[in-house]
């Protein structure tokens, strides 16, 4: 994939492992904290992102093929709509199969590198809050409803949870180092 001139490669790793053990870059553990703790999570994420997002190098790429933080911060905002698509299928059908969604197409497509940095905050901000508060609505037997992706990986909304939540960590990960 293009991006801003510079090839980068796609990222075609299965990250479903995080379910399983602990992520040795970040070292989000997947398994110490409860589902209800997501939303909270992921609003204490999107308010780091302001500060990344506000900073002087914001468009600066640590290297040729690593996304700069503006486009890593594009990349968890769309993350977030689109995980707020998946779980409202989730919740609404009987064992989705999501639609499928080339993240490394659309950070070409809709230009990452090249978006306003407040705009992007002020965007990151109100589709994690808008997921987190999804989150915050799921109850009971619901944590249990199904759902899978194109490539076959299956989840409840509970693993769906976990799974997700470890993007926007481990991004802001990549660019702050903590």
């Amino acid at each position: 994939m293009m991006l801003s001139g510079m090839e980068i490669p796609p990222d075609t790793k299965d990250w479903t492992w995080v379910l399983e053990r602990p992520c040795p870059e970040c070292g989000l553990d997947t398994s110490t904290f409860h589902h209800d703790e997501v939303p909270a999570m992921l609003r204490a994420n999107a308010a780091a992102w302001r500060a990344v997002l506000a900073g002087p190098s914001v468009r600066q790429r640590p290297a040729p093929t690593t996304w700069s933080p503006l486009e890593y911060a594009a990349h968890v905002r769309d993350t977030c709509r689109v995980y707020t698509e998946r779980l409202h299928l989730m919740l609404t059908e009987d064992a989705p199969a999501y639609p499928n969604w080339d993240q490394d197409a659309t950070a070409v497509t809709d230009r990452y590198g090249e978006q306003d940095p407040a705009t992007v905050a002020a965007e990151l901000t109100e589709a994690a809050n808008t997921l987190a508060d999804r989150f915050a609505e799921v109850t009971g037997d619901q944590w249990q409803r199904t759902g899978t992706r194109s490539d076959g990986a299956h989840f409840t909304v509970d693993t769906f949870a976990r799974y997700f939540i470890h993007d926007p960590v481990h991004h802001l990960h990549d660019v702050t180092g903590q």
